[in-house]
């Protein structure tokens, strides 16, 4: 199966769904993360220019951790990630050249703006790679079977797929610990096994969990 994940900023995707990446990989799943942007305004200490290089090596040995290669680095400005034409060609026709049967994105009150922008870009190039009357995106039309929307900066409120990661909550760990830049100021690595161990108690489907919204 082909998997395709949506992330803000590199990290996003360990976050939000860093231990069913892994599944995907172990099960003998392809599986492609494409980042809006290099998060180059995610550090307090480290001038823009610097930054954004850096993060997206730190995603690239993230990535090969959990067995991941195939990166797309979009470069939009981080904290600015605009919705226009450009992304929307960008994304449709990814997902017609990829043709991903499962597709992950960040959930559409996810405290950030980037990931709310994210959220609307991503859903409307799945409905258009799906539409044949639209020409003037690439590649055959594609339909996505199905989009799962993760959380990191708000919990979901409701959810309604949950995935036991209980193997792969440490792996899950280590790479989140490979973006070292972002670990400075903030402790994600805790706080996302504690969410992860929080959704495993309260769903009782595993030692940890992590939960997703099936999008329409």
């Amino acid at each position: 199966m082909k998997v395709m994940v949506f992330a803000p900023h590199p990290d996003d995707e360990i976050l939000g769904c860093g231990g069913t990446l892994a599944g995907h990989v172990e099960a003998g799943d392809s599986v492609t993360v494409v980042y809006m942007t290099s998060g180059e305004a995610g550090s307090r200490h480290i001038p823009k220019e610097q930054l954004g290089p850096i993060r997206e090596q730190e995603a690239l040995r993230a990535c090969s951790l959990l067995g991941i290669t195939d990166l797309v680095f979009l470069r939009n400005p981080d904290s600015c990630v605009p919705y226009d034409q450009d992304n929307l060609l960008s994304l449709t026709n990814l997902i017609r050249n990829k043709q991903p049967e499962y597709i992950y994105l960040p959930h559409q009150q996810d405290a950030h703006r980037d990931h709310i922008i994210t959220h609307e870009l991503v859903v409307a190039a799945k409905n258009r790679a799906a539409e044949p009357r639209l020409h003037e995106y690439g590649g055959e039309p594609w339909q996505v079977s199905l989009a799962l929307a993760y959380e990191v900066w708000t919990p979901l409120q409701q959810f309604s797929r949950v995935v036991d990661i209980t193997n792969y909550i440490q792996k899950k760990i280590a790479a989140l610990i490979l973006h070292r830049s972002q670990l400075v100021d903030i402790r994600y690595d805790e706080a996302v096994r504690s969410l992860n161990r929080y959704r495993g108690i309260m769903t009782g489907e595993g030692d940890y969990c992590e939960c997703f919204q099936i999008i329409i």
